[in-house]
């Protein structure tokens, strides 16, 4: 029984001398981890400085570019950090090749249009029309945003003809409050601001027809953005997912009057959508100059983010004419 007790009594006395090395070593806790400069995927994460963090999420390697590439080569000129990310790697946007070599001949088009564009481009390894609103696929979104710092988030409004467009949409709303609850994924620090969320132009009616409320002239970069844009050869020359072997050009002459029709194409869908937002132009840039613009991208505010005022709105776009 001695020998039971004086062993007892040295593993508590050997615990209370463990416990106060313990406290006393607290006050030297070991420095911080150095701050990450790239996510986990190798992508660069925004430096903190005093310029805007824009962050566009699209469905599939292009759709970044049409809604919002003029917009994002506005931003970059002044210098602010732009991020275009796809949702999912197009694998099967094609009607002749699929799978990996589709990914990454669309990965290499978006990569050749955000140098034209001057942004940062992501491609989520999701496959083409598989994308669903799902918890894991929230994270994702979330910490996205949250490494952007992103003053402006823009993605698909949720009624769309597209299951991929939809549900990029729903998973932007989704993340308008989450970005901000700490521990949700608690690797990536939580926002302590709120994100203004914008949805970018469609043409859909139902639910709700898609509102105006900030439209931006392009006539200045229309021939940059479409210059991007025509980077994208699988989709807008051989036509994707719904083209045929009579979109590939057989010839110099033929392949000439292929990217014609490309520029004139994208010319008049961003004539289409300045004149849907002729009002809102002539409110943002005054009558004479409203009424001149012919090129513009369009933008609704989501109700579920952080609401600006009309002098915010002008802020986080400070190529607007400012009053």
């Amino acid at each position: 029984m001695k020998r039971w007790s004086w062993f007892s009594g040295g593993m508590v006395l050997g615990l209370l001398l463990a416990a106060a090395f313990g406290f006393s070593q607290s006050g030297q806790s070991d420095p911080p981890p150095p701050a990450r400069t790239t996510t986990f995927a190798g992508h660069p994460i925004r430096p903190a400085d005093d310029k805007l963090g824009v962050i566009v999420f699209g469905a599939h390697p292009d759709d970044c570019e049409i809604r919002a590439g003029g917009s994002a080569a506005l931003w970059s000129d002044l210098g602010h950090h732009v991020k275009l990310v796809s949702m999912t790697n197009g694998d099967i946007g094609h009607w002749q090749m699929a799978g990996g070599p589709l990914a990454l001949r669309r990965n290499d088009e978006v990569q050749a249009a955000a140098k034209i564009l001057e942004t940062t481009t992501e491609v989520l390894d999701i496959h083409d029309g598989e994308l669903e609103p799902t918890l894991e696929n929230r994270k994702i979104m979330t910490r996205l945003i949250r490494q952007w710092n992103a003053d402006i988030v823009i993605g698909h409004r949720p009624n769309d003809y597209h299951p991929d467009h939809r549900y990029t949409g729903v998973l932007m709303q989704d993340c308008a409050y989450m970005v901000g609850v700490p521990f949700l994924c608690p690797d990536v620090p939580h926002m302590k601001k709120n994100p203004v969320f914008l949805y970018s132009f469609d043409n859909f009616k139902l639910p709700s027809p898609f509102r105006a409320d900030i439209v931006v002239a392009l006539d200045s970069v229309i021939e940059r953005k479409i210059d991007a844009l025509a980077t994208m050869e699988s989709q807008f020359i051989e036509g994707g997912a719904n083209g045929g072997p009579h979109r590939v050009p057989r010839n110099d002459e033929e392949r000439k009057q292929a990217f014609e029709r490309l520029r004139e194409g994208f010319r008049r869908r961003a004539q289409q959508v300045a004149d849907y937002g002729r009002e809102k132009l002539i409110e943002l840039y005054g009558e004479e100059a409203g009424k001149q613009v012919r090129y513009a991208e369009a933008f609704e505010v989501c109700e579920y983010g952080r609401q600006p005022t009309a002098a915010e709105i002008r802020q986080l776009f400070p190529f607007l004419p400012q009053k």
